[in-house]
């Protein structure tokens, strides 16, 4: 139920009275500077003073905090390989998820548009025509004289109409800081995508690199059982071999030889998925083999607190709990009546030219009404109390992204300094390896080892070399995931600020363009 004002003033000529009124409106529109609701604070975060795993390490240099930065936008450039250069660059212009998002950022901008119209006064016109006619006696409609009797006669009727909210409360004003806040999200959003997907594509690119090099790496060792499996069949036809070093020999030829065809299962798997992510069809994009890299770049890493002004993800989730807070205000100020504008003019008569310069044909009305809800069994006090939970929910998807976000960098440092140890104890491990394949593969061609310890020996350097390999895979992988936990380059300063997304109205009074910006 509601609460209606008095009807609007009515006059034919009262230029005092409109005076008056007008005067009457300056104090409401000076109230308009007010906003109900609570101002916006950012909540602190849960960090810590320093990464727990940051400590320098060989190959590894503590970053200063000054000059800890990746590059701006293109960060995969720090590899230094320009086939992935080329690869990424096509990831923010082609890939079609990267593009829904960018989608869903220009629909969050035109809502802004939407809703911040509604600070602006509706204006509409109208006109009318109407052709009727009177036989012989009848009156014509109301009395008029438009028309004489037993003939037919035209009316016309024009006039525009007006109404403003004045939004004194603040509700229209807070629905427009949700949405803009709304649309930096959007925004962040849309970069947090972007960054995924590029890290994704790194990551299927050094995956397929990998597969190039366990490819080269079991072409030699097939290569190598190829000579051995020679050597064996001229012993075993000199009569100086059994037959069973030659099964033996051509078993393992034949294991190396499946596996080197399932490294070119994973390869063409990589190759698809990287199509894919550039925006192309596999059957477009043909990558020529090359080498894993075997050097991690150093990537700079400075103190926790820059994650919340370089991930994107904790830009957006700081945005969204602005726009829940934003929603608390506006969910009060539905408390206070709704105050309203109303003007409208209009002129009729039968003579389109004539009836113009008639006074006495025109009607102007300028007035105010006011509406307050009396009882609505309390959904406003519950949208306020939902409106507060979804900004103490808010809150918390905050800080948990934050902790999160601390957990991905550390556990990325982590994993490449032990990585570190590890590939260099494994490459000890490797050398020796080959040297005792070397040693038996002698002692076998001098008739003082069988060909079972060949053959052992063997396959463990083959497996030492293939661990070694997935060493380097796995400290390329992370490097991509450390690099995207600290936010690949991007802060906040990139984000669209609040000015940029609702541009100044010369309509617009100062004090509300003013409000809508903080």
């Amino acid at each position: 139920m509601t609460r209606p004002s008095p009807s609007p003033i009515r006059a034919s000529h009262a230029p005092g009275r409109r005076l008056r009124l007008a005067l009457a409106l300056v104090p409401l529109a000076a109230l308009s500077g007010c906003m109900i609701g609570p101002k916006y604070h950012r909540p602190a975060a849960i960090v810590s003073a320093h990464f727990k795993e940051l400590r320098p390490e060989p190959g590894w240099e503590a970053a200063n905090p000054k000059l800890a930065e990746l590059p701006k936008h293109d960060w995969w450039t720090i590899y230094n390989d320009p086939v992935l250069n080329a690869l990424e660059a096509q990831v923010a212009i082609s890939n079609q998820n990267v593009k829904q998002y960018e989608a869903n950022y220009r629909n969050a901008r035109a809502m802004i548009d939407s809703v911040r119209a509604q600070l602006f006064p509706t204006i509409s016109g109208s006109l009318g025509f109407n052709r009727a006619g009177h036989g012989a006696g009848s009156l014509s409609s109301s009395g008029s004289n438009y028309a004489k009797e037993g003939s037919t006669y035209n009316t016309y009727d024009i006039g525009p109409s007006a109404s403003w909210d004045l939004d004194i409360w603040g509700k229209i004003r807070r629905q427009v800081q949700e949405q803009v806040t709304a649309a930096q999200a959007s925004a962040a959003d849309l970069a947090n995508a972007t960054l995924s997907y590029q890290a994704q594509l790194a990551t299927a690119y050094f995956n397929l690199r990998y597969q190039d090099s366990l490819t080269d790496l079991l072409q030699r060792y097939v290569h190598f059982n190829e000579q051995a499996l020679q050597i064996t069949q001229n012993q075993f036809e000199a009569g100086t071999a059994d037959p069973t070093a030659v099964l033996q020999a051509r078993t393992t030829l034949e294991q190396n030889r499946a596996s080197l065809v399932q490294a070119g299962i994973n390869r063409a798997q990589y190759e698809h998925a990287i199509a894919v992510l550039v925006g192309k069809p596999p059957a477009d994009v043909t990558i020529a083999p090359a080498e894993l890299s075997r050097t991690v770049p150093p990537i700079p890493v400075s103190v926790p607190a820059d994650l919340l002004q370089r991930r994107p993800d904790i830009a957006a989730a700081e945005r969204t709990m602005e726009e829940y807070n934003a929603m608390i205000g506006a969910d009060m100020a539905a408390f206070f009546p709704d105050i309203t504008i109303n003007a409208s003019y209009s002129q009729s008569g039968g003579d389109p030219v004539t009836s113009l310069m008639q006074a006495l044909n025109r009607v102007w009305s300028l007035g105010a009404s006011a509406t307050e809800v009396l009882f609505e069994g309390g959904s406003r006090t519950a949208a306020v109390h939902e409106a507060n939970a979804q900004y103490d929910s808010a809150v918390a998807t905050y800080r948990q992204t934050v902790l999160t976000a601390l957990q991905n960098t550390e556990d990325q440092l982590s994993n490449l300094r032990i990585l570190a140890e590890q590939n260099a104890q494994q490459q000890k491990a490797l050398d020796l390896a080959n040297r005792t394949v070397e040693v038996s593969l002698n002692q076998y061609q001098a008739g003082t080892a069988i060909y079972t310890t060949v053959i052992t020996n063997e396959n463990s350097a083959l497996s030492d070399a293939e661990t070694l390999l997935g060493i380097q895979q796995q400290r390329m992988v992370d490097s991509v995931s450390l690099v995207q936990a600290l936010g690949g380059g991007w802060d906040t300063s990139r984000l669209p600020s609040k000015h940029s997304l609702q541009k100044d109205n010369p309509l617009l009074p100062s004090f509300i363009q003013k409000d809508t910006n903080k």
